[in-house]
């Protein structure tokens, strides 16, 4: 639309598509960028998601199946998983995920850790990684503060974790927690 005001893009014209490809074939070749094709272009222009024909045909049957067995009530529906495997074959298993309630993940229950006031965030945060208890590897913290979410310390993005790391050094107390005030974390493991 900058380059050409007044025109708006038809991905179905390959007109346009091509246009579009060569100035991204220029852009390519300036920042040395590899694997810029007319396919690729079309796809990002049109919003087009490569699929696997047998895989969306395994989901639609799937779909049709548990439709027709809670139709006619022929035999037990899905319970909640379903695992396809189609790389050597066709494997289907399906089994109920049942829930540990003092799981981390899916237990959803608040874990009383206690610390002292005097205690940094930093010292908490490392009592998480090294405690075998938790197993966690780059905890992200947040908690509700004065009745507003704050973030307390992210690794990632850089942005976030250079705005939080002066956090690290400063006593929970300094960052406003108390007793019985909940940290939430979230962690990659």
């Amino acid at each position: 639309p900058q380059l050409r005001p007044g025109l708006s893009i038809d991905g179905d014209d390959p007109e346009h598509i091509k246009w579009i490809f060569d100035r991204a074939s220029e852009r390519a070749a300036q920042y040395s960028i590899n694997g810029v094709t007319y396919r690729l272009t079309q796809g990002v222009v049109k919003n087009i998601i490569p699929a696997v024909a047998s895989t969306n045909a395994v989901i639609a049957a799937a779909c049709a199946n548990e439709a027709f067995k809670l139709a006619s009530s022929c035999c037990p529906s899905l319970d909640n998983y379903l695992m396809f495997s189609d790389s050597e074959g066709v494997y289907g298993l399906t089994f109920p995920c049942e829930r540990k309630e003092n799981c981390f993940g899916c237990g959803q229950v608040p874990l009383r850790v206690a610390v002292s006031g005097t205690a940094t965030l930093q010292e908490l945060r490392q009592r998480l990684i090294d405690d075998a208890e938790f197993r966690l590897r780059a905890p992200r913290m947040t908690a509700t503060v004065g009745g507003a979410n704050r973030v307390l310390y992210m690794e990632n993005p850089a942005a976030i974790r250079a705005a939080t790391t002066p956090n690290l050094e400063k006593s929970l107390a300094e960052l406003g927690l108390s007793n019985d005030d909940i940290v939430y974390i979230t962690d990659p493991s």
